[in-house]
């Protein structure tokens, strides 16, 4: 197997790669979720044979949460992931499973139950949901840059799909418009009303032929995407 590691605990990742490769194990190690990133980024690591990656949520500067979430949303990562964490409530677990993770073992652990979690998410192989993301009644191909929502497709073009896809990644969070536009059209941004004017679009598209409305304006703040729950 190849498993990447991700670690900010240098004596904790020591003894992981250690035991790996003493099973016969192919092991990279990242120290931090910006070091992961910019690892799976590059083009000479094949992400494709990659089995396993062993995430820490308490990471410095990106946690494993938001590190899983760029994994997912940006990279298109198919790898599954396993958190590790002293965090032992049940809502960390979810946020855990929501930000993209496959399996979730709480620390202290025993390295033998790691390892052996570690050869289920191998054998289970890649995810085959990647390009998908998905918030209440909404889910979003970013591939084919289409939404479903309750049965119907809506097709989307290139700037919709990337609201819609920021807007998910977030959910339920408010995004400010300057996290918007930064987003989508980086440091070249349009005229003031562009953004108002995909959003208006927006809303008539995946909102007007609903009961209740999902894509919010926050006054003051920005936009956020609503689920269905109290409605």
């Amino acid at each position: 197997m190849k498993i990447l590691i991700v670690e900010d605990n240098a004596s904790l990742a020591g003894n992981l790669v250690d035991y790996c490769e003493l099973l016969g194990h192919q092991v990279d190690y990242a120290g931090s979720g910006k070091q992961c990133l910019s690892l799976l980024e590059q083009d000479q690591f094949d992400v494709i044979v990659l089995d396993v990656i062993v995430l820490d949520v308490m990471l410095p500067g990106i946690d494993g949460y938001e590190t899983c979430r760029r994994l997912r949303a940006e990279l298109l990562c198919p790898t599954p992931v396993i958190f590790l964490t002293a965090k032992v409530e049940l809502t960390h677990k979810l946020e855990g499973f929501r930000a993209g993770g496959d399996d979730y073992l709480t620390k202290p652990f025993d390295i033998e139950e790691l390892f052996c979690r570690i050869e289920v998410l191998a054998l289970r192989g890649s995810r085959r949901d990647l390009g998908q993301l998905k918030f209440g009644e909404l889910c979003l191909d970013t591939e084919q840059g289409c939404l479903t929502r309750q049965d119907q497709t809506i097709r989307l073009n290139k700037i919709q799909t990337k609201i819609l896809q920021y807007l998910i990644s977030q959910a339920p969070s408010v995004v400010s418009r300057h996290q918007l536009e930064s987003e989508i059209w980086g440091e070249e941004l349009p005229d003031s009303d562009a953004l108002k004017t995909h959003i208006y679009q927006l809303r008539r598209m995946i909102d007007k032929p609903f009961d209740h409305p999902c894509l919010e304006t926050v006054h003051g703040r920005g936009y956020r995407l609503r689920g269905t729950e109290g409605l």
